[in-house]
């Protein structure tokens, strides 16, 4: 069983599938790029009913994750190997936000509305810390 079913099936033992695509879509990695295809194609879910679940998820995990890295950032680079993890993370998204960089809020827009591996919410708020945005500003632009 490979791991996309592995969490179908503990969400859905713990959750209605309403509420388990809102929890896929909180996912780091996953987001929007799983939830919206399970909710469709696992639940039969009209695309729109998928979007919308997965939508309000994505937005759920945005303020808390802008906060935890505000308050967090240092501190998470120290912590064993955990702390490996989120170097490597935090210097992925520093290697890829150059358009941040460059075109400060419509530039973390763009970069977070990339639908590629890396670039969703998670992503976009350790950008926003990275770059300073206020988390109002922050909170907007990854919306």
């Amino acid at each position: 069983m490979d791991i996309r079913n592995r969490i179908i099936s503990f969400l859905l033992s713990l959750l209605i599938p309403e509420a388990a695509i809102i929890v896929i879509a909180m996912l780091p990695v996953f987001e929007l790029r799983l939830s919206i295809p399970i909710a469709v194609f696992q639940f039969h879910f009209s695309v729109m009913k998928a979007c919308v679940l997965s939508i309000i998820g994505n937005i759920i995990i945005i303020v808390p994750l802008l906060v935890f890295f505000r308050c967090l950032f240092h501190e998470l680079e120290n912590i064993g190997f955990i702390g490996k993890f989120f170097r490597w993370w935090f210097s992925s998204v520093s290697r890829r936000s150059k358009v941040i960089e460059k075109w400060g809020f419509w530039g973390l827009v763009f970069f977070v509305s990339i639908p590629l591996p890396g670039t969703g919410a998670w992503s976009g708020a350790i950008a926003a810390n990275l770059f300073n945005f206020q988390i109002k500003k922050a909170f907007a632009a990854i919306t």
